[in-house]
């Protein structure tokens, strides 16, 4: 039966406007990203023809990929916000880390010329009731003993010369009206100990073998020593009173940085020390070596010294340039480590507090999701996701800026850069892990929330 003139047919079944309401419906669905289409209950109470438009959808990894870079493109000042602040934790880690292994390289370095190049030989001790004891003994001719191993560059030896309180000055005078000071330390060395030592004469020169040889009364001073004797130069033969007998300044040193009580001190060659002070033994014995002759030096000194009984002597050599290396690396990455890792604490809360924000302002679309069947795992994936690719972002970007910023100090400073390539990757991968930490709260937070509530704008 044909319906009268001027009315409109409906399908039966459909009320009035029903058709209307759907087709906005099937209109907001496709809309809608695919998790949400896809979810179960999404499509009910759409027509036929709607839902077999969308039965063959799928929700999949690409899918979520899509909806996050959509999410996170939709708000590029916030997203450029929110990247900076990864990129500078990430970018502060590697930098730290870069320069850590770069600066370590170069102290070590500069450790092993020096420190690899000097070896100290000392008679042994022993305790007894009476405190420590010398058990052995350095030859006066150490130098000939010593510079005949192989790998030897320089020898030089040292003793306390005791003066018996007497006074050490550059005038006969006492003047009783002057406070009385400790007088320098008077200290026996070799001929050779200065360059042994690596040290530096600032006016006039060492002793030579000649001096101690015919134990002439003859003095170099340290450089402190000389200043408060009121010594400056000794172009005019200054001369020094020690016990009264006078003792012509021939030199001063500086830059003793291995013995550096050298510099308060008056030095005697070892001959004068001997015919004059009655000087007994000898304290130490340095040594110059090449480098990597340590093991060796350490090995032969003792048997070249007491070869009778080589126990009695010890010598420090230095430790393997490898193990120098580690324990200074180490030390330096252990501090630069807790700066990188507030750096990127900072960087990881910043990706929170905007995924925070952003669930709160997106509490409308969040609502809707949820009323048209998103599960709870949608929206956590969702959000991980959006905070998942800021964090892998700030992490790529941060690597290549530190990676920069290293190789640039380096060419700067004129050091050779040392940075793992497997440790940039881990960076950069590490941004992908704050976001994924930083986000998770969010996530769930957003996933908790009310359908009706968040319809209503208002946080469940």
């Amino acid at each position: 039966m044909s319906a009268p003139a001027g009315q409109r047919t409906r399908r039966p079944g459909l009320l009035p406007g029903t058709r209307t309401a759907l087709g906005r419906a099937a209109g907001r669905l496709r809309r809608l990203p695919r998790s949400v289409r896809a979810a179960p209950g999404a499509v009910r109470g759409v027509p036929a023809s709607v839902r077999a438009a969308l039965s063959g959808d799928r929700f999949g990894p690409r899918d979520l990929l899509a909806e996050a870079a959509h999410g996170v493109g939709s708000r590029p000042g916030r997203l450029l916000l929110t990247i900076i602040g990864t990129v500078l934790g990430i970018g502060s880690l590697v930098v730290t880390l870069g320069l850590a292994q770069t600066a370590a390289g170069q102290i070590a370095q500069q450790f092993d010329a020096a420190a690899s190049t000097r070896v100290v030989v000392e008679p042994s001790t022993s305790r007894g009731q009476g405190g420590e004891r010398a058990t052995g003994r350095i030859p006066w001719d150490v130098e000939d003993r010593l510079g005949r191993i192989a790998g030897v560059d320089q020898v030089g030896a040292l003793g306390a010369v005791d003066i018996g309180g007497a006074r050490v000055a550059t005038v006969l005078v006492n003047d009783p009206s002057v406070t009385p000071t400790t007088p320098p330390a008077v200290v026996a060395a070799t001929p050779g100990l200065l360059d042994a030592l690596s040290g530096r004469v600032v006016t006039g020169r060492w002793f030579d073998a000649g001096h101690d040889a015919r134990a002439d009364r003859v003095v170099v001073l340290g450089a402190r020593a000389a200043t408060r004797l009121g010594i400056h130069r000794v172009d005019r033969q200054p001369a020094v009173l020690i016990d009264e007998r006078p003792y012509t300044v021939i030199g001063i040193v500086d830059d003793v940085a291995r013995r550096s009580d050298l510099l308060d001190a008056v030095v005697l060659p070892l001959g004068t020390a001997r015919a004059d002070f009655r000087v007994a033994s000898l304290e130490q014995a340095h040594v110059r070596i090449a480098v990597g002759a340590g093991p060796v030096v350490g090995e032969q000194a003792p048997l070249a010294l007491a070869p009778n009984a080589p126990e009695t002597i010890q010598a420090q050599v230095p430790p393997p340039p490898s193990a120098v290396r580690e324990g200074v690396q180490g030390d330096v990455n252990a501090i630069f480590l807790a700066l990188a890792a507030v750096a990127l604490l900072v960087g990881g809360l910043g990706i929170a507090n905007v995924t925070l924000l952003s669930v709160r302002e997106r509490m409308g679309e969040i609502g809707l999701r949820r009323a048209l069947g998103a599960t709870t795992r949608h929206i956590v994936q969702q959000f991980l996701a959006e905070s998942a690719v800021i964090g892998l972002l700030g992490g790529l970007i941060g690597a290549a800026l530190g990676v920069g910023v290293v190789v640039a100090v380096s060419v700067a400073r004129a050091w050779t850069p040392i940075l793992d390539t497997g440790l940039v990757v881990v960076c950069a991968l590490l941004g992908l892990v704050t976001g994924l930490l930083a986000g998770a709260y969010p996530a769930l937070r957003a996933a908790r929330t009310e359908p009706i509530a968040a319809l209503r704008g208002t946080p469940g």
